[in-house]
């Protein structure tokens, strides 16, 4: 085992140094005639950008002062999303490079304009005709062979050589042309699309909404509101005024029920309490809900179980409530059983009515399996951020039998939320953050 993560840990350092090594080429090495200051500030930058982020990630990991856990995440974590996109960017451009390349190539190659005829050389102010004699004819017309010869020899005094010269100085000129254009362009969209996508995060999360029908809902419970908000990832980057917006986008959909399922924090209470103390202003007729993620297994689970139910939220740890119409059950986070506090589907689902409705909270979707066996409705998760960074969606795909949206396993549904706020870079792409109400349709109705 021990080999195996060695083998691994190489693998990932060395597709770090050449990623960072493509970067540094193309962007600095390649757009400069020789070596110079810009070189080097280009290694510096990029040397500097990853201390930053791996001293972020050392600075959360001992708990440094949270001061200096906030000056560092954000550049750290915005240069871990800009790395990935220099080098997307880069890559399509070595499909541009031969393009662009053959374009200059084929406008050099036009022929040159025809010189103009001899008889319209004649300067200005000298008379056309006979009066102009055989010897200032050839004087003007006929170079001395010394002095064409002399000419041809020496490249400064343009002749032939010199022309050669400049043709042959055109294939460099024409590389670092070609290497300043289309580095230029990447680092422009590499720029603008974690612009963009930092933008979208820190606006806020928009509301989505689903009608979901479920065939026990009793008609009394037709257009039942569930507000999902999932990974909303409060930490050294997204601090209390992201919750706010998150809480006041939460209450403009009048719930009927508020479900948080799971990561919330990426952090103590001792630095984080002041950031989620608005989830005391959630408003719901039947209360707000929480199940633990595996964030909050790295962050303290139990102090946060504390911190939420200190704040109003009713944390669900294996537990079922019966409500008027339906049970709503959760189960703690996959990550809990590392420390005896994994799910326990037994627990909150063995000895209920399987003739009600159940809607259940678990912040992964790979635990609908177990859902399905314990005849639940209807599951909620999170835990995916829908990829969050494109392509990263291609692998969530695969670790994740649903991505996002609703889907349907047996009789069990499940929905996915792509979640509130991000984890790592404060930035999404492709994959739009949201707060999901769930209204529950009665077959009956």
């Amino acid at each position: 085992m021990a080999i195996v993560f060695v083998l691994v840990a190489l693998l990932v350092v060395a597709v770090l140094v050449t990623g960072n090594w493509y970067v540094w080429r193309r962007l600095f090495r390649d757009t400069t005639a020789g070596p110079g200051p810009v070189r080097r500030i280009g290694a510096a930058v990029i040397a500097g950008g990853w201390l930053l982020f791996i001293g972020s990630m050392v600075a959360s990991r001992v708990e440094a002062p949270f001061t200096l856990q906030r000056v560092l995440a954000w550049p750290g974590s915005l240069w871990l999303a800009l790395t990935l996109y220099l080098v997307l960017a880069l890559l399509v451009g070595e499909l541009v490079r031969p393009v662009l390349r053959r374009l200059l190539e084929r406008r050099a190659a036009k022929p040159a304009p025809a010189p103009a005829p001899a008889h319209d050389l004649i300067p200005a102010g000298r008379p056309e005709g006979p009066e102009t004699t055989v010897a200032e004819s050839d004087a003007t017309t006929t170079p001395d062979p010394a002095e064409s010869g002399a000419a041809a020899a020496d490249p400064a005094a343009g002749g032939s050589t010199a022309a050669g010269a400049a043709g042959a100085g055109a294939g460099p000129s024409r590389r670092l042309f070609v290497s300043r254009v289309v580095g230029g362009a990447a680092a422009a969209a590499a720029a603008g699309t974690v612009g963009y996508g930092t933008y979208g995060v820190l606006r806020g999360p928009k509301v989505k909404r689903v009608t979901v029908p479920l065939a026990k809902l009793p008609r009394a419970a037709h257009g039942y509101r569930i507000a999902v908000v999932s990974d909303i990832h409060l930490g050294p980057v997204l601090g209390r005024g992201f919750a706010q917006k998150v809480v006041d986008t939460i209450n403009s959909t009048q719930p009927d029920l508020i479900a948080v399922v799971g990561d919330l924090v990426d952090g103590s209470v001792r630095d984080l309490g002041p950031a989620a103390a608005p989830l005391a202003q959630l408003t719901a007729r039947h209360g707000s809900f929480f199940v633990t993620g595996n964030h909050e297994y790295f962050s303290g689970a139990e102090q946060w179980v504390e911190e939420v139910r200190r704040l109003g939220l009713n944390p669900l740890e294996n537990a079922r409530t019966e409500l008027p119409h339906f049970d709503l059950a959760g189960v703690n986070d996959l990550a809990g059983e590392d420390e005896g506090q994994g799910p326990d589907f037994a627990r909150a689902l063995g000895d209920r009515n399987r003739a009600r409705a159940c809607v259940l909270l678990a912040h992964q979707p790979v635990q609908i399996h177990e859902a399905v066996d314990h005849g639940v409705d209807l599951q909620l998760s999170g835990h995916t951020h829908g990829g969050q960074l494109w392509p990263g969606n291609l692998i969530a795909r695969g670790a994740n039998p649903t991505l996002a949206g609703l889907d349907r396993y047996g009789d069990t549904q499940l929905y996915v939320s792509r979640g509130a706020g991000a984890w790592g870079p404060p930035t999404r792409v492709g994959a739009p953050s949201d707060i999901t109400v769930i209204e529950l349709a009665s077959r009956q109705a």
